[in-house]
């Protein structure tokens, strides 16, 4: 549970520290309070969506959310391996369970304008994919496995070695095919 509730201590963090209440992030975040609580009491994995949508009204990165001690030098992350990982549930907005695990590969960089992951991307609980937009771009590069992305009305297969570059504001829904796949994703928001 103490994983899993390092994201959640975060948000609880900057909000305290900015005077906010849980009801003025839910507005100003156009959540509800409920997801606000939740999140910060660690009892719902989170969607992406929402979290930029907290992040934003909190005036700060989503990897702030990931951030240490922050530093202006370069971040070097060997093998892959990074200590650092978020779950998210895609958009379910009751799951328990992760459909994505993000590992970040630039925690610490103070005032970075991309977010660089490796993502274990496992396969829908169920059929029904709910796509979400947030302001922004991704590039999605598959390091193995197959990958859906529903992209507006369009769907892209993407195989190892297969990439997607995307404007996000454009609803979509990233998802493995089959078994699990494993993707780098970087991540563009601005704040």
């Amino acid at each position: 549970m103490e994983e899993k509730n390092i994201l959640g201590n975060k948000i609880r963090q900057i909000r305290e520290m900015q005077k906010m209440s849980v009801q003025e992030l839910a507005n100003t975040s156009n959540t509800s309070i409920e997801l606000v609580e939740q999140l910060e009491n660690g009892a719902l994995v989170p969607s992406l969506t929402p979290l930029m949508q907290i992040a934003r009204a909190l005036g700060v990165r989503l990897g702030t959310f990931l951030d240490d001690a922050a530093h202006n030098g370069p971040v070097v992350t060997k093998d892959g391996a990074s200590k650092n990982v978020v779950r998210f549930s895609g958009n379910c907005d009751t799951c328990e369970k992760s459909t994505l695990d993000f590992f970040s590969l630039a925690t610490d960089k103070a005032d970075r304008h991309m977010e660089p992951f490796i993502i274990d991307v496992h396969p829908p609980k169920s059929e029904d994919a709910k796509q979400s937009s947030h302001e922004g771009e991704e590039f999605i590069y598959v390091l193995n496995g197959q990958i859906e992305i529903l992209y507006g009305k369009d769907s892209f297969k993407l195989s190892t070695g297969d990439s997607i570059y995307y404007d996000s504001i454009v609803p979509h829904h990233v998802h493995a095919v089959g078994s699990e796949a494993k993707i780098l994703a970087v991540v563009y928001t601005p704040y």
